[in-house]
């Protein structure tokens, strides 16, 4: 009885399933040919290897190269270290501007962060990576006065 019921359970699923599965025929991607595009002057910025606490600040510079407006949500990093800022006024076709990516460098070890850009443009999802080393400061040692023991004082 537990069988029957089971096997009758097991068919009413997969056939809901399969009629699921079978909704509407797959459609073609319709593109629009006026939509904004985004286009990056470069994806990826080496800062090589920088001291701990020093400037940790770079920037992307892109273009709108699409025929619309181009308007930028808000951009996603990778960990609380990394805090990029943008521009949240739509960029107008052929116009230019800049995201500025700010890393904490009081954290020493290998840089290997990334901020994702969400936009309206046709390529909706753009990664942007940062990379180097924070290394710590070098330190500075004063040199130590010699006494020579067999000067004698100069009394006065």
């Amino acid at each position: 009885m537990y069988r029957m019921i089971f096997s009758l359970i097991f068919l009413f699923s997969a056939t809901i399933s399969l009629q699921a599965q079978h909704g509407d025929p797959i459609k073609p991607k319709v593109t629009n040919p006026n939509a904004p595009e985004i286009t990056f002057e470069k994806t990826v910025h080496d800062y090589g290897t920088v001291v701990k606490g020093s400037n940790g600040t770079c920037e992307f510079t892109f273009t709108n190269s699409g025929k619309e407006p181009l308007i930028l949500s808000k951009p996603i990093s990778s960990c609380g270290c990394t805090v990029p800022t943008w521009p949240k006024e739509p960029i107008l076709p052929g116009k230019s501007d800049v995201i500025k990516v700010t890393y904490n460098t009081n954290n020493i070890g290998p840089i290997n962060k990334t901020v994702t850009v969400y936009s309206n443009a046709e390529t909706s999802r753009v990664m942007l990576s940062i990379k180097g080393k924070v290394v710590a400061p070098p330190v500075e040692t004063v040199p130590e006065k010699q006494n020579d023991i067999g000067a004698t004082p100069i009394n006065k």
